[in-house]
């Protein structure tokens, strides 16, 4: 018996010190990226490194946006991820609810593996005939266009989870709804959205997200400097002079806000939603 609690105890101290070497892992660039962006330049690279800095200082932020046009960048990037991610999400609405609702499996199934076809396709051999393409009828360097292709690039994966979550809303609820006198878009934003709640915050967290961190496209597709995003302008950052490492962690902690924040009003609906779309009620 004694030897069977012990053996638990060994079980949990391991468990724990795993999970703190995790930890440790994941936080520390973190960590170093915040204090980078809040010491001076002399003190980044001084020798011994300094783990905390003697003398915090926001210089790094005031010379981020004195330096470069950050703030128009960051509204670049808002205004897209968002824009995308709520254009994905209302596309995914309707091919999640048709692919849910479809009586006919046979074609349903060979749509469904369409979507996950596409998304085994590395993002890279698109690049060069869709802006070949694009480059041809005058439409490369417009933020409106880079919205329209992230909806394209996310509407395949939201419209998967978008099924998932409509397999788990009874069918009686829209045809209750279809017989007090409600056509099928109105039962499905009237009735079904509501329940739904949770996992449209999650379709919607993982577009914006993707959308936020996306740089290859972006950087192939916006070349003006007012309409770049926050992950082209990181990317401009690096020069073969070297990288600014105050400007650029700076740049980076202020970049990591916006999903940071997103995450963590959605965090709980994104897990209600990840847990009803993972079994079939």
């Amino acid at each position: 018996m004694k030897r069977k609690i012990i053996g638990n105890n060994i079980k949990k101290i391991l468990r724990f010190i795993a999970l703190f070497l995790f930890l440790l892992v994941a936080v520390a660039p973190l960590y170093w990226i915040i204090i980078t962006s809040l010491k001076g330049p002399k003190e980044i690279y001084s020798n011994p490194i300094k783990y905390f800095p003697s003398h915090i200082t926001f210089a790094s932020y005031k010379k981020l946006f004195s330096f470069s046009n950050f703030g128009r960048y960051f509204f670049n990037s808002i205004l897209l991820s968002i824009s995308a991610a709520f254009g994905a999400l209302v596309l995914s609405l309707f091919s999640g609810f048709a692919l849910s609702r479809y009586k006919y499996r046979h074609e349903r199934d060979n749509i469904i593996l369409a979507f996950y076809f596409t998304q085994m396709i590395p993002g890279f051999i698109i690049m060069t005939p869709l802006y070949t393409m694009m480059a041809k009828i005058g439409m490369t360097d417009n933020l409106a266009v880079m919205g329209i292709i992230y909806i394209a690039t996310s509407v395949a994966f939201s419209s998967i989870m978008a099924k998932s979550f409509f397999d788990n809303v009874p069918s009686a609820l829209e045809e209750a709804a279809l017989i007090d006198g409600c056509n099928t878009i109105q039962a499905i934003f009237h009735v079904i959205i509501p329940v739904m709640l949770p996992g449209l915050s999650a379709i919607f967290s993982f577009s914006f997200v993707n959308i936020w961190n996306e740089l290859f496209l972006a950087v192939m597709f916006l070349s003006s400097d007012t309409k770049m995003t926050v992950p082209v302008a990181l990317n401009s950052f690096v020069s073969k002079a070297g990288i600014s490492w105050d400007i650029m962690s700076a740049g980076i902690v202020i970049a990591l806000l916006p999903t940071m924040i997103v995450f963590g009003f959605t965090q709980k609906y994104i897990v209600a939603g990840l847990t009803e779309g993972s079994v079939k009620g």
